[in-house]
């Protein structure tokens, strides 16, 4: 005889429901349940699992670590079951539904909202759900079905390879460095024009940045083949705190050339010349991508050609 499946899709919204509020009464009124009817199932569905799923509190309920397990799992099924509706609802329907897009924060300047302008324009029945985030980040929550494309960039360490996720180059930029407008390097140009500034004149600068714990940087490898190490750092991740920093003559910070327009008016962008650290900014889709997340692709493509 064969076993039906012990969770089925009921159980594991009903278990995201109570894990999101930390309640049974709150998941009970999500979901249009009586608060006795969340208990009841809760408990089969932990006497399928095999043991406890959440521990009962004097104020609500916590995953147990088995919680956590099944939960993850739960996510990562409910978010492909409700990227199935809305593929099919493409299929049939044309471009509808949602297209939840990720990006890292320095595509948000202006590549990303150009592309997305133009999207909405050409597709006004498509609900589109901007996600800002490190790139890494973005892989892992398209992995778990979260995302439907996603704008990624290799900087400052790199990307991990993934064969679920198709990676398409969109452009490959210079990276800038970012002075006081009272800096001895800074000139009279009020952006990245001027002669390039040869990075061994900055071997004595601090440098703001927020490198990964044990990672190597782009910066680290630029200033190694230019034959020294940086002098020192500050870990600030924020651009606006960044921008701050070097504003106030506490340092100088890489900034990418798509990052330029929101560089403030207190700062001077200068080209390292040559052998300047350079990044690739691409898109990122699942295995199987919707329709509207490939035509988003090439509305990025078009955005990062201009």
């Amino acid at each position: 005889m064969r076993r039906r499946n012990v969770f089925d899709t009921d159980a594991l919204r009903l278990l995201d429901a109570v894990a999101a509020t930390g309640s049974f009464t709150a998941a009970a009124a999500r979901l249009n349940y009586t608060q006795s009817a969340v208990s009841r199932r809760i408990a089969a569905l932990e006497a399928r699992a095999g043991g406890p799923l959440f521990d009962r509190l004097a104020r609500g309920v916590r995953l147990t670590p088995a919680g956590q397990a099944l939960h993850h799992h739960a996510r990562v099924v409910l978010n492909r079951l409700a990227r199935a509706e809305e593929e099919l609802a493409g299929i049939h329907g044309g471009h509808r539904g949602t297209l939840r897009v990720g990006a890292f924060a320095t595509a948000n300047v202006a590549l990303v909202p150009g592309a997305l302008r133009a999207f909405a324009d050409r597709f006004p029945d498509v609900a589109l759900t901007p996600v800002e985030g490190p790139s890494g980040g973005l892989l892992r929550r398209m992995r778990e079905g979260e995302l439907d494309v996603a704008v990624v960039s290799d900087y400052p360490a790199g990307l991990p390879y993934d064969e679920d996720v198709e990676l398409t180059e969109l452009v490959e930029e210079e990276l800038l460095v970012a002075l006081p407008r009272g800096h001895r390097l800074a000139g009279g140009a009020g952006g990245a024009g001027g002669e390039a500034v040869d990075l061994r004149e900055l071997r004595e600068e601090t440098w703001i940045e927020a490198p990964s714990p044990g990672g190597t940087t782009m910066l680290a490898q630029a200033c190694a083949r230019a034959g020294f190490a940086p002098r020192a750092t500050l870990r600030i991740a924020e651009w606006t705190g960044k921008f701050g920093y070097v504003a106030a003559g506490l340092g100088v910070t890489l900034v990418p050339a798509l990052a330029a327009p929101a560089v403030p008016a207190g700062l001077v962008l200068r080209s390292l010349g040559e052998p300047a650290p350079r990044r690739t900014v691409s898109t990122a889709l699942p295995r199987t991508p919707l329709p509207a997340a490939r035509a988003l692709v090439r509305l990025l493509a078009e955005a990062a050609g201009q």
